[in-house]
């Protein structure tokens, strides 16, 4: 009896990254990196890293809905997630157009959790194919995100 095995050859098969950029319009855009640099110390490039950032966040809370996963960035992603949801109109249609014309409520917590859900909302941000930028994510590790636990929310 003679034993043969094969192995698989490692895929060569790239997967494209997801453009946060792609999800809202030029227009929206410049403005929500024209209101981080208006309203904090961020020069273009960072505030289009956190606006990045934000938006992929947004977009992995809201795909799959109905799964009630405790995400939550951590400060300062949170900085552009409210900006953006601050700009009513812009994030409503956001919502309508990627939440299956649902909003995506933001229901805070008064007290920060240090249980680790900003490092898990990282990986899980990277899970649904967007570049982490982890500088921004690991800064904010050990304070934890407010978020509330258990619902279609952020």
């Amino acid at each position: 009896m003679t034993m043969t095995s094969t192995l698989d050859a490692p895929s060569t098969e790239t997967v494209a990254l997801r453009d946060p950029q792609d999800y809202l319009t030029p227009e929206v855009w410049n403005k929500e990196v024209a209101l981080l640099m208006r309203d904090h110390p961020f020069d273009q490039s960072m505030a289009e890293r956190l606006l990045g950032q934000a938006v992929a966040y947004l977009l992995t809370a809201m795909e799959p809905r109905g799964q009630h996963r405790e995400l939550g960035p951590g400060e300062l992603v949170d900085i552009a997630v409210h900006t953006l949801i601050l700009d009513t109109k812009p994030y409503a249609e956001f919502c309508r157009r990627y939440n299956q014309g649902e909003y995506l409520h933001h229901v805070p917590e008064v007290e920060r959790k240090v249980d680790g859900t900003v490092a898990r909302t990282a990986e899980v941000v990277a899970e649904r194919g967007f570049a982490v930028d982890w500088p921004l994510w690991e800064a904010d590790f050990t304070k934890c995100s407010p978020c509330h636990p258990g619902t279609d929310s952020h």
